[in-house]
């Protein structure tokens, strides 16, 4: 198996080949000749470190050449690729600890990790039991042959919003299905440019970004997650030339915010086919913002692509490629109750109307394609129509075997070959309707109130922010709460904040705010770990933190 995704490395093509942004703005080229020749004097130098087919490799590397070449040598190697992600501002010792229970689950053969990484590494090695010391990557004289592959291509870990890292076993056929399947949908052609800046830790990059490109020997312009950060322009700067990326919402929203029109200047966007959106929940707000910055250089709303789809998925489940403007509704809340109908108060497709369109909104993630069957069912798992609300099931051959190592999630199941996602949605007029987690809400009055929407609301009322809150569903002794995190040292908001929860939620609800600095923890996706918070401020382990 594998042999499509790892076909390039016996046949490459060197008149194309990948850009890797520099850190002074420019671009440095490799061609995939070059790419390919690296990769299997890597693969040969790990095969002499005792490196077999089957076996896991965890690798924390940077986005850079050597990631690039050491990610393809594991595969021409014929072993399973598990990447963890550099260090982003979490403290050292709990970056050490999330390592350590990653590689405690994935047992690898071997650790890879880059100069400035293998401190953090051999820490992690050690407090996980694992033999030896981080092994930094280096190519041998001679190139390898392509070993067999084993059955799992990748390890990829999902630490979920609730804690403990999981590993989802992607098999070889996972990942080539879902990789046609993006390649499909997204009206991918020989030659077509892809730019991305997405981390490769994450599904959304490797697979979306990195991985599919790269199996089709596309032209790829790959830049840090950290330029993005810096110069959002640069980004839209390579749809000149590129014709699809992937990001999630806020990522819009940042470039509308951070880049002047002048920074655009004579740029011809046109070219542009699709700006696939996901990872988190869409306000359309967020689009239309870009939209309108982008607009006169030639985008056009319908290069959106608003798209679901989860690790346990392999990564796509489904996206909007009918080239429309995505269609937004705003669902009456009194109505989201599990297998019930879900009113809807008003809908529009994106244009001006919907800006300032955040909490409450959300936006439709196209029709299931005939191979990745897209099921909606109630709390007996029985079949739901159009227009009900219930848990989102995903069949076909991109639903992955399960949690490496016999781990389990709270949400997300594996049953007779489909993923029970744990996420609640509904189709309206065909399209598929994401709401978010369901562990992270709460019944009010028999209905399901998301955290998502909750937090909407507080960053308009507080003026915090959305990236500074995380609310928390908390079962709490047959009352039910809910735990707010606020990253700020002011309170003055708080008040106003629990006057619209109460008006929301009603009387009986128990309302916990926290404030102070470090208290959001997320997962590698940017996702908060809503759980884990709450158990840390419960244990007493929150320094700082002060309780309102």
């Amino acid at each position: 198996m594998g042999s499509a995704l790892r076909e390039w490395l016996e046949k490459p093509n060197s008149e194309r080949g990948v850009h890797l942004a520099a850190d002074d703005g420019g671009w440095e080229y490799r061609d995939y000749g070059d790419l390919a020749s690296a990769a299997r004097r890597t693969a040969a130098a790990l095969i002499e470190e005792g490196v077999r087919p089957g076996d896991v490799v965890c690798m924390i590397l940077p986005t850079d050449f050597t990631c690039i070449e050491t990610y393809y040598a594991v595969w021409a190697a014929g072993a399973t690729v598990c990447l963890i992600t550099p260090p982003l501002f979490q403290d050292g010792d709990d970056y050490v600890a999330h390592v350590a229970a990653i590689l405690r689950q994935a047992s690898p053969a071997l650790v890879i990790a880059s100069k400035d990484l293998s401190e953090y590494a051999a820490r992690a090695m050690a407090e996980a039991g694992v033999e030896g010391r981080p092994w930094r990557p280096r190519q041998a004289a001679d190139e390898a042959e392509v070993q067999p592959a084993g059955e799992l291509a990748l390890l990829q870990f999902t630490s979920g919003s609730s804690g403990a890292p999981r590993g989802v076993m992607v098999t070889w056929a996972n990942l080539e299905a879902n990789s046609e399947l993006i390649a499909r949908t997204a009206g991918y052609e020989d030659g077509d440019v892809v730019a991305t800046w997405l981390p490769l830790y994450h599904d959304m990059g490797l697979i979306g970004t990195f991985i599919t490109p790269i199996a089709r020997q596309g032209m790829l312009r790959l830049m840090r997650p950290d330029h993005f950060i810096r110069d959002p322009a640069r980004w839209i700067r390579c749809f000149a030339e590129a014709a699809h990326t992937a990001a999630p919402p806020f990522a819009y929203a940042y470039c509308a915010r951070r880049v002047k029109p002048e920074q655009l200047e004579g740029l011809d966007l046109s070219g542009w086919k699709m700006a696939l959106i996901g990872a988190e929940p869409i306000d359309p707000h967020a689009l239309e913002v870009f939209a309108q910055l982008v607009e006169p250089y030639g985008f056009s709303r319908t290069m959106f692509k608003p798209a679901y789809g989860m690790a346990e998925t392999t990564l796509l489940v489904t996206m909007d490629s009918e080239p429309r403007p995505p269609l937004a509704v705003r669902p009456d809340p009194d109505s989201l109750s599990f297998g019930e109908p879900v009113r809807i108060l008003e809908q529009h497709r994106l244009g001006p109307e919907l800006l300032g369109a955040k909490a409450g909104w959300v936006v439709g993630c196209g029709a299931p394609e005939s191979d990745v069957p897209v099921a909606i069912v109630d709390d007996e798992g029985r079949e739901l129509g159009e227009g009900l609300l219930g848990e989102i099931v995903v069949g076909g051959p991109s639903a992955c075997p399960g949690y490496y190592a016999g781990a389990e999630a709270k949400s997300t199941r594996f049953m007779d070959g489909k993923v029970y996602t744990g996420d609640a949605g509904f189709f309206h007029e065909g399209q598929l309707f994401v709401l978010g987690r369901m562990g992270d809400s709460i019944k009010v009055r028999g209905r399901s109130v998301y955290v998502e929407d909750i937090e909407a609301k507080i960053a308009e009322v507080s003026g915090l922010g959305k990236g500074r809150i995380a609310a928390v569903a908390v079962p709490d002794a047959g009352r039910k709460g809910v735990a707010l995190f606020a990253e700020t040292q002011d309170e003055s908001w708080a008040d106003d904040v629990r006057e619209m929860l109460r008006r929301r939620l009603g009387d009986d609800v128990e309302l916990t705010i926290i404030v102070g600095t470090g208290l959001i923890h997320r997962t590698s996706s940017g996702k908060p770990r809503r759980r884990y918070m709450w158990e840390r401020l419960r244990a007493g382990k929150m320094d700082g933190a002060r309780v309102l």
